[in-house]
């Protein structure tokens, strides 16, 4: 059975107090996009929903609240432990070497947003091995899942501070006012290459509010064929 894109697009709210969707060009300061970028509402729909037979497809991202900026310090670490170096002392129980987080702090600085809400919309794709399941038992899964308030892993809006509440649209939200050019944004990593993550961009732009995904994307980066 193919994939029916034929049904309408599935929708969720999800809004929070914080939000910062880290611009990947800001190497030490954190600094957010404008707009929650395809890459973190494919997160927040994976926490809510995610089964390995299909993958999400982001249509649109609905801005409803006013873009504000706040700036937040944070103490941070300046680097990862590495994964063999914490196995090695587990189990040795090694005393020397440890890493000490008192010693590697820092204090950086976060433009991050306040007061974020949005509207998600999606399509689900069937994988080509699941081609002969429905759609809708998904998309119905979906749907019971938002409306009783489940999810697999707290969904966040960028960081994982940063709370991301979820709901299904009343239908009274509306879109902020704003059309303008986002520039170049992140579209999604590719984490199915083992040698490196390789980010993908596009092209973005709010117009009335909303952030529409070029669906062409999918078909460059993922082989998929909408």
């Amino acid at each position: 059975m193919s994939n029916h894109f034929s049904f309408p697009p599935l929708e969720v709210k999800v809004w929070g107090d914080l939000a910062c969707f880290t611009r990947p060009d800001m190497k030490v300061e954190r600094m957010s996009y404008r707009v929650m970028t395809p890459s973190a509402a494919r997160g927040i729909l994976e926490s809510i929903f995610w089964k390995p037979e299909f993958r999400w497809v982001i249509r649109e991202i609905k801005v409803l609240n006013p873009i504000r900026h706040i700036s937040i310090r944070r103490n941070e670490i300046k680097r990862k432990i590495p994964a063999d170096s914490a196995k090695s002392w587990m189990k040795n129980n090694e005393r020397t070497d440890r890493y000490f987080a008192d010693v590697d702090r820092t204090q950086r600085n976060t433009l991050g947003l306040k007061n974020v809400a949005y509207i998600i919309s999606a399509n689900l794709k069937l994988k080509d091995y699941a081609s002969n399941e429905h759609p809708a038992k998904y998309r119905d899964q979906f749907r019971r899942r938002v409306k009783k308030g489940e999810c697999y892993s707290r969904p966040y809006l960028g960081c994982r501070e940063f709370v991301a509440y979820f709901a299904s649209p009343d239908g009274t939200e509306k879109t902020i006012n704003l059309s303008e050019d986002i520039g170049r944004m992140l579209f999604d990593i590719d984490f199915e290459n083992e040698d490196k993550k390789v980010p993908h961009f596009f092209q973005g732009r709010i117009e009335n509010g909303v952030l529409k995904v070029p669906l062409q994307k999918y078909e460059e980066v993922w082989g998929i064929s909408l």
